[in-house]
């Protein structure tokens, strides 16, 4: 058993395709699949099987997965901390957001720090999520860092604000309230509506707006992420409210600015405390903060 067969196991019990799998290594399916045949010999049993045209773990291969996981995160640890003691400027830094901060904000803060930092050689690994699965991963050591929602009763976080986002009611062009540039939340009641589902950092955000004027929509949809609620509104099958986010200008459909209530959605950085941070993710997070200073 090697380092290499345990980084396959897990990244093809992530994928459950070996063509996908193999890609993601860049290595070719056959050696993939030799590597994996040889460890599920080592072990004695079956650690996959196939389920239509994809594999899936077996039992064995369940009860196998957390513990290649942990003594991959472990090994990692070591090697950052050696890199460290040797003044080394490479890591790792996995990074985890929510939908919303994908299309623009952290591909070019990832950008940006990798342009101001040249010398650093840092390979980042992206998640995205709604506010409640990515802190929960955060909480379980998943990731290093996060952007998303403040949400409460979170001790162990701690949480930088970072920006806001301001939302808007998106409505698709022929429907009666695209004629106006802005529109009081209380006349959008009566037109159903595509809105964010409860693990979502926006939903309780927009139910706040809601109950500050006292009346609740129909809601037609619930959704985890805004691109699809926006291709939902294109298509007519109702109206959001949602951040303001570039797809919207490229889709069939208007953003009206809300009159009232006024409200802005903050997004922060959020990490563990009295958790250890590898050099390079410290200096992201000082960078971020640096960058978003006054936001």
């Amino acid at each position: 058993m090697n380092l290499n067969q345990l980084q396959y196991f897990k990244i093809l019990a992530q994928e459950e395709h070996y063509t996908r799998a193999a890609q993601m290594l860049s290595i070719t399916q056959p050696s993939l699949s030799h590597a994996i045949a040889q460890l599920e010999e080592e072990l004695g049993t079956r650690l996959f099987e196939k389920k239509g045209r994809n594999i899936v773990l077996t039992r064995y291969g369940k009860l196998f997965l957390p513990y290649v996981e942990e003594s991959l995160k472990v090994l990692e640890e070591g090697v950052q901390r050696t890199r460290e003691l040797n003044g080394s400027k490479e890591g790792i830094i996995h990074l985890a957001y929510i939908y919303t901060m994908g299309s623009n904000f952290t591909p070019k803060m990832v950008r940006n720090f990798l342009d101001a930092y040249p010398d650093y050689h840092i390979d980042f690994h992206f998640t995205v999520g709604t506010t409640g699965d990515i802190l929960a991963g955060l909480k379980e050591d998943k990731y290093d860092i996060v952007f998303s929602s403040y949400q409460e009763g979170e001790p162990d976080i701690e949480f930088r604000k970072i920006g806001n986002q301001k939302l808007v009611v998106a409505v698709p062009k022929d429907h009666p309230l695209a004629i106006h540039g802005s529109v009081d939340l209380r006349d959008t009641i009566a037109y159903p509506q595509i809105y964010f589902e409860k693990g979502s950092g926006l939903r309780p955000v927009i139910d706040q707006m809601f109950e500050e004027i006292n009346q609740f929509p129909k809601v037609a949809f619930e959704m985890e992420e805004d691109s699809s609620m926006a291709g939902l509104v294109a298509q007519g099958f109702g109206i959001a409210v949602m951040p303001d986010i570039p797809i919207l200008k490229s889709l069939n459909l208007k953003t009206l600015e809300i009159s009232h209530p006024v409200y802005e959605r903050s997004v922060y950085l959020a990490t563990l405390k009295k958790h250890y941070l590898s050099p390079v993710a410290k200096s992201f997070i000082q960078f971020v903060c640096q960058q978003t200073e006054g936001r």
